[in-house]
């Protein structure tokens, strides 16, 4: 029996987000089944709302006249990757209701513990609003022309992409990015248009290009639109006069590289040392987590353990253990 766990709206946001050599991991027929149960509310509105919409490439789940789930018979459950279920706004393994019985159903025949969405539809939608859609059916052709938004490494913060995704103007709204690091030799005027802060680090994409001169700069960049974010809310909340303060508390920030597996991955990781204390092999597992194809080159790793020893006065991990 694999079991069943707790999904957050961040790990489903970067699993739908996963993309490998230019084709988004959607149209790939083993990679995710994402179900989603009735709403069980009094609000006749709000169910009819939720039944029309839901998050991207979702089923709606279908029962037999017994009340037993029928499986879609092009899942072969065995083989997915990932099995994730949600209801209207299940938020522990302990609720009961559709979601939660579902995966009870489930967990017997799936190789990988059936995952049940943390405050299901409800929160997911609040957070991603433009990830929700009405379609019902995808075809090979339409899941390969999604376009993937960038993963998320720290919530409503931070994240990590390619040089398409930042400079694609709906997903610079849609995350409402403030901020762009850029870390390419691409350093076009397309970027005037982004009306975000950009901090342009060009390199190299070169096991020989440096990358360790540029992370305190870097780090520092982000970190300071995180501090002017915080005071400007403070400013916000002790004066109801101040129309033009956002009203969001968080300043993201958006990394990228070329095609976003190796220098941005590096410098993402630096900031998680730097801003959380993390050791490389903390940080290093939570990039892979958020994005498991990251491949920074050797000579970013080598300097990464120099920015390790700098921060903590010694070498905490054996760069030869981390893997990728």
């Amino acid at each position: 029996m694999a079991g069943k766990v707790l999904c957050e709206a961040t790990q489903l946001y970067n699993i739908l987000n996963q993309h490998s050599h230019g084709r988004p991991r959607l149209s790939e027929g083993h990679y995710l089944c994402l179900i989603v149960l009735t709403l069980l509310s009094s609000d006749a509105r709000a169910a009819e709302s939720y039944q029309l919409s839901h998050i991207i490439t979702a089923r709606h789940a279908k029962w037999d006249s017994e009340g037993r789930f029928i499986m879609p018979s092009d899942v072969e459950v065995g083989s997915m990757r990932f099995i994730i279920v949600y209801d209207s706004a299940t938020h522990s393994l302990s609720d009961s209701g559709p979601a939660s019985d579902c995966a009870e159903l489930l967990q017997d025949s799936s190789r990988f513990p059936v995952q049940i969405l943390s405050g299901g539809y409800e929160r997911f939608s609040a957070l991603y609003p433009f990830l929700r859609t009405h379609t019902t059916l995808y075809t090979i052709r339409e899941l390969e022309s999604l376009s993937p938004y960038p993963v998320e490494i720290l919530p409503g913060r931070l994240y990590m992409g390619d040089l398409r995704q930042a400079t694609t103007p709906g997903i610079l709204r849609d995350l409402k990015l403030s901020a762009l690091v850029n870390v390419s030799e691409d350093c076009s005027l397309v970027f005037r248009k982004a009306h975000c802060s950009v901090l342009h680090i060009r390199i190299a994409d070169s096991a020989q290009a440096g990358l360790a001169s540029s992370f305190e700069r870097m780090c520092v960049f982000i970190g300071k639109l995180w501090e002017i974010s915080v005071y400007l809310t403070h400013l916000k909340h002790i004066s109801e006069h101040l129309k033009c303060v956002s009203s969001g508390s968080a300043s993201p920030v958006l990394i990228f590289s070329r095609l976003g597996l190796s220098r941005c991955c590096a410098v993402a990781v630096a900031y998680l040392m730097h801003h959380l204390r993390y050791t490389l092999q903390e940080a290093w597992t939570h990039i892979q987590q958020c994005k498991p194809n990251m491949r920074p080159n050797p000579g970013l790793v080598r300097e990464l353990s120099d920015w390790e020893l700098q921060r903590f006065g010694k070498r905490l991990t054996d760069i030869s253990e981390l893997h990728y």
